[in-house]
């Protein structure tokens, strides 16, 4: 397993955070939401789901990751 840590703007609340979740479940990847610190905690296997897969759900959600 792959464990990255992006920071995601745009979240603000629990829903925000469920948002930023499914979407990355949505992947096969499972995420970890740090609301304060504005990040996700991303852990992944690499070779069923690729970083650009999972960034591209986060954006379809309308959260930036920068």
């Amino acid at each position: 397993m792959t464990n990255v840590t992006w920071k995601v703007e745009g979240m603000t609340c629990g829903h925000c955070k469920q948002a930023v979740e499914r979407a990355v479940e949505g992947t096969g990847a499972s995420a970890q939401v740090d609301l304060a610190a504005k990040q996700v905690t991303i852990s992944y296997d690499e070779s069923k789901v690729k970083p650009e897969q999972i960034r591209e759900a986060i954006e379809d959600q309308g959260y930036d990751v920068v």
